[in-house]
């Protein structure tokens, strides 16, 4: 097992944290406070900041991130900026795709983020092609997917893991469960009303592959868990199994994710009794980010004083990166033909 994350570590990815649930924040103020700024539908990463920022800490500059209709989170986790992002996911010319991703499929390939699938399943046999191309040209890389427990219902994933597993290919399945209640996180593994499996974690034991259920509201255990399969992975094992289980944010239910309770108050860290109802069980439960804060004020690793100071620096990032956002340019109508090939 990979070493625990060191204090400046578990600093360093509260920070990244922040910048997750930050810049989510922003998106939904987008879509609450102006008409028709955010075209068409939209998702959020809020509540699984631990899951996507540990994973990717635990890979190299050279790896691979496949990731989902939930992929700002990830982008913002691999070192993406928050402006571009913000601007590509309204759909501006100074986005990382120039405005022609928008919300779904942000990507930056000089990241590792090769291309983002917002179909279910769509990132898995990509992530599987990437991995046998390492493999292949024996450059040591990884690939680590992301996906939700809905994509265990296609069968894109049936052919994926199967093809993974004869080939031993470096990929890491990172199956984003969240939709089980917080005493069901650490267990063996969870039921679904839509699966006929008694645990998602026993799918892909059927294929033979090495499995583990996380509690991915646990920074420190994503990051250990995902450090060794990266590790077996350069020395030419794999493909590994991870169903990391989180909590969904009560801002997630419905059609459109609402901001319910606001902006995350860094004070709730030591007072979630001052959380509205409607997150206030899930802020003293759930939240990933609280969760992280509060272990690293009782350590002693931060001060109050230091965590609210760390949390303003990220306030303004964000703020300063959703004015970059707005400010953008929407593309030129000229250049509709760019970068389109047929």
């Amino acid at each position: 097992m990979a070493s625990p994350l060191t204090p400046e570590q578990s600093v360093d990815l509260l920070r990244t944290m922040l910048r997750m649930r930050r810049v989510e924040e922003q998106v939904m103020h987008f879509g609450e406070e102006h008409e028709g700024l955010l075209r068409g539908h939209y998702h959020v990463y809020v509540g699984q900041e631990a899951a996507g920022a540990a994973a990717t800490a635990a890979l190299g500059p050279d790896d691979y991130i496949w990731t989902t209709h939930r992929n700002h989170g990830h982008v913002i986790a691999r070192g993406g900026d928050m402006g571009r992002t913000l601007a590509e996911i309204i759909g501006r010319a100074d986005g990382y795709c120039k405005g022609r991703a928008g919300t779904f499929h942000v990507a930056i390939p000089d990241k590792g983020i090769l291309h983002t699938s917002a179909i279910v399943g769509g990132c898995l046999p990509l992530a599987a092609g990437a991995a046998y191309a390492a493999k292949v040209k024996r450059t040591g890389q990884v690939s680590l997917v992301f996906f939700g427990d809905g994509a265990m219902e296609e069968g894109v994933f049936y052919e994926t893991i199967n093809m993974a597993q004869l080939w031993r290919l470096p990929v890491i399945f990172y199956m984003e469960n969240n939709a089980v209640s917080p005493g069901e996180r650490p267990g063996r593994g969870s039921p679904t009303s839509e699966h006929a499996a008694t645990a998602l974690s026993d799918v892909p034991r059927a294929f033979n592959v090495e499995t583990r259920v996380v509690d991915g509201t646990d920074a420190d255990a994503v990051y250990q868990t995902v450090s060794d399969f990266v590790a077996r992975g350069r020395s030419g094992e794999g493909p590994y199994f991870v169903e990391s289980r989180t909590t969904r944010w009560p801002g997630n239910y419905g059609s459109f994710p609402r901001l319910v309770g606001g902006d995350t108050d860094i004070a709730w860290t030591w007072a979630p009794e001052n959380a509205p109802e409607a997150v206030r069980a899930w802020e003293q439960e759930s939240d990933p980010v609280l969760l992280l804060a509060r272990k690293l004020l009782a350590q002693g690793t931060l001060t109050r004083d230091a965590l609210v100071e760390l949390d303003r620096q990220v306030r303004e990032e964000a703020a300063a990166a959703a004015q970059f956002a707005l400010n953008s340019p929407l593309p030129a109508p000229e250049s509709v033909f760019e970068f389109a090939y047929a």
